[in-house]
């Protein structure tokens, strides 16, 4: 079976993932900050938001693995992972952004949690349906 939809959005997870990881890694670089964060406010949020994303991100691309693989429409399927990677991207911005835009950081938290919900919530029904 095809899983062409959640390759998709993998990838571009994954790229969100790259950048989120190079501004981490760059700060580093240009501030001679090898471990930790020693205290640096930037490099904390920088570190923040990166882990933010590689907390939420896998369970949100399973959930759409799964959906995938156990036939869910490919619009659905679409909805799903474009909510996913608009949720994570949001938080991003809003988290990087100095001072902070809480606005972005809260919509793109509940459209993370949103398609984590609603992804296991139709997977159940389907499993006991």
């Amino acid at each position: 079976m095809s899983v062409a939809v959640t390759a998709l959005y993998t990838a571009c997870v994954a790229l969100l993932f790259l950048i989120l990881s190079a501004r981490v890694i760059l700060y580093r670089r240009a501030n001679r900050i090898s471990l930790g964060d020693v205290g640096d406010k930037a490099l904390i949020k920088r570190m923040r938001a990166q882990a933010n994303c590689g907390e939420y991100a896998p369970i949100g691309l399973m959930l759409l693995l799964v959906s995938e693989l156990s036939g869910a429409p490919a619009l659905a399927l679409h909805l799903m992972g474009m909510t996913l990677l608009a949720g994570r991207f949001l938080h991003a911005v809003g988290f990087s952004a100095t001072p902070q835009k809480m606005i972005l950081r809260q919509i793109g938290m509940a459209m993370t949690l949103a398609m984590i919900l609603f992804s296991a919530l139709g997977l159940i029904g389907h499993a006991l349906f």
